[in-house]
């Protein structure tokens, strides 16, 4: 015996979203953004002859810094976030762009300070990896985090959208190909902030060339998915209300 149009929007998935705060679209906007203007800083660092404008990179370090920084504190704090479910959003996202946003909040302060003294530096590269060197090991810490992420989204299958939420929920009956995708950005960031303490200086131009890959991959990425989760998020939310 069939069920009724109305008995299946009945059966449809339903939130309370008063439960489910989330913010991960932002996020990923600015995860994204910040590693690419990591990679564009690094690059003209290793160009001698070329400006670096530090003042531009402060300002952009200092908003998607606190941007991170003040998502991914409250995610962090605030356990679970989502008491609806998926309380390990709070250590898949909360806990690296807390990360990354203070890093990116030191650099922008730096930059803004003291930026003059790096442009005007003969060996950019060495000065900056004598700077950068201390908080290298929380980086390649970090890394390993990322890794441990990427390992968790694969084997416990995480990430599948709902079918529900509108172009990824297509998917929802093969998870694995979103909990593989995003596990991939994580690996991506992971393996180039684990290469980030021996990359430094210069000295090792292969490394530095393989790091800033991986981040302006998984920068544009996670820019453009989360562009995307604007419109599948708020659809998701309409169709689950």
């Amino acid at each position: 015996m069939g069920i009724s149009d109305a008995e299946a929007v009945q059966a449809a998935l339903k939130i309370n979203w008063a439960e489910m705060p989330t913010y991960n679209t932002i996020m990923a906007v600015a995860a994204g953004a910040g590693l690419l203007l990591v990679v564009g800083l690094w690059r003209r660092l290793a160009e001698p002859a070329g400006e670096l404008h530090t003042e531009g990179f402060a300002l952009a370090f200092g908003v998607l810094g606190t941007i991170l920084t003040l998502t991914g504190l409250h995610m962090t704090l605030t356990w679970p976030l989502a008491a609806g479910g998926f309380p390990f959003d709070n250590i898949v996202f909360g806990e690296p762009a807390l990360a990354f946003g203070v890093l990116l909040l030191g650099a922008g302060a730096y930059l803004w300070r003291r930026g003059r003294i790096l442009e005007e530096h003969p060996e950019r590269e060495r000065h900056l990896a004598g700077l950068a060197g201390p908080v290298s090991v929380f980086v390649f810490g970090m890394g390993l985090a990322c890794w441990g992420i990427a390992a968790a989204g694969i084997w416990y299958q995480l990430f599948a959208a709902p079918k529900e939420e509108p172009i990824s929920g297509l998917l929802a009956d093969h998870p694995m190909v979103e909990a593989v995708f995003i596990s991939l950005l994580y690996f991506l960031v992971g393996f180039g902030a684990v290469l980030f303490p021996f990359a430094l200086g210069g000295r090792r131009p292969g490394l530095a060339k393989v790091l800033l890959w991986c981040w302006a991959i998984a920068g544009v990425l996670f820019l453009l998915f989360g562009a995307l989760n604007y419109f599948t998020h708020i659809g998701l939310i309409v169709n689950t209300m």
